[in-house]
């Protein structure tokens, strides 16, 4: 392979790392001035985000009615459940968006991880294994050592058919932890369990009536 060839491929990598990167990520360009929006941004199609900027003041209103009208009501039930969660834990890293922060988006769209595993020392030790019982374990919900520089990355694992998810964090002082880019590499199936856990828990009921009700809303002229 060329020079010219083999610096294309690296740049289509990079490329496509940076915009996984982006769509799977995308904390920093949420809308914070819209609280309601940037809560329900990750669990949202694609259409309904275009068909909520359209809107006016009234219809996105509307909007967020026939939001939950058009989903099953345990999907409601899980979203609360996952935000009083973000709320209560993720509050050190953004006191007034708490799920507007990275760890929160996975929770939010994936729920609790199989397993926490923490690199320190150069060394990988799992720390963590949900509601395992297991000694030396300790639910996720226990943020004790969040602070210790020391912990410079925090892994979760979720398990996708007969495979792994790992979304990698890096902690960033002082109560930030960042999705690491690394995530995206080698880790070919994490947009399909993203969008298996979207279809799953927040799947909408009756696609063709939702999106008659939404073009009905009143835009923007």
């Amino acid at each position: 392979m060329g020079r010219g060839e083999a610096m294309k491929k690296y740049m289509f990598i990079f490329l496509l790392t940076t915009i996984f990167f982006l769509s799977a990520c995308g904390v920093g360009m949420l809308p914070s001035k819209d609280p309601w929006y940037a809560k329900h941004y990750f669990i949202m199609q694609d259409f309904e985000r275009e068909a909520y900027k359209s809107l006016t003041p009234q219809g996105r209103l509307d909007f967020q009615k026939l939001f939950w009208e058009a989903r099953q009501p345990v999907a409601k039930e899980q979203f609360d459940t996952r935000i009083a969660f973000i709320e209560r834990v993720y509050k050190t890293e953004n006191h007034t968006q708490p799920w507007n922060t990275d760890r929160a988006r996975v929770y939010l769209l994936n729920g609790p991880p199989a397993s926490i595993d923490y690199r320190q020392n150069n060394d990988w030790m799992t720390k963590a294994i949900m509601n395992s019982g297991q000694t030396g374990s300790r639910d996720v919900s226990d943020r004790s050592n969040e602070d210790i520089q020391a912990n410079i990355a925090e892994v979760w694992v979720y398990p996708y058919e007969k495979y792994f998810v790992y979304y990698i964090f890096t902690f960033s002082p002082p109560s930030s932890w960042k999705l690491n880019p690394s995530t995206f590499q080698n880790n070919q199936y994490l947009q399909a369990l993203e969008n298996l856990n979207k279809d799953l828990t927040f799947g909408i009921v009756d696609l063709e009536d939702y999106k008659a009700k939404l073009e009905a809303l009143p835009h923007k002229k």
